[in-house]
């Protein structure tokens, strides 16, 4: 089994801890979902956030999902003048069978600017994802 790294990226709409938590979560669940991760087959994740979100750190997001035993690390990204805004970025350390170019990489909201090339998810409903997401965070009394 190799150890794979699964990227991902959006953007929240405002510094708040509710849409940063929102906008992760919806993120997570997306890279969850479109590569089969379970919890237990990941080693680590990091988190990283643009300057301009400070209102709460994302890896609670990944907590709320149910990933308990997993170390998580938050970070800040790079300032870089010009670069995308409000962005929220993750880097999953994934043990699994798959080969690389099967992994998905998740890229959604603006952050799809970031990585078009690998931006090709269907249409996301939003609402069945948010369901999927209420039925983890009861699982897991969050």
């Amino acid at each position: 089994m190799m150890c794979r790294g699964v990227r991902g990226a959006t953007t929240a709409e405002a510094n708040t801890r509710e849409e940063i938590l929102t906008c992760t979560r919806q993120l997570l669940a997306l890279m969850i979902r479109v590569n089969g991760i379970e919890p237990e087959d990941v080693g680590s994740a990091v988190f990283s956030l643009t300057r301009d979100l400070d209102a709460e750190f994302p890896a609670l997001a990944a907590r709320q999902l149910g990933w308990l035993d997993v170390p998580l690390l938050c970070t800040y990204e790079v300032d870089v003048p010009g670069s995308l805004r409000r962005c929220v970025r993750v880097l999953v350390h994934w043990n699994t069978d798959k080969p690389q170019h099967a992994i998905r990489h998740v890229y959604i909201k603006d952050a799809v600017r970031l990585r078009p090339d690998l931006s090709k998810l269907p249409p996301v409903d939003f609402a069945e994802l948010e369901k999927w997401i209420a039925e983890q965070m009861a699982q897991f009394g969050k």
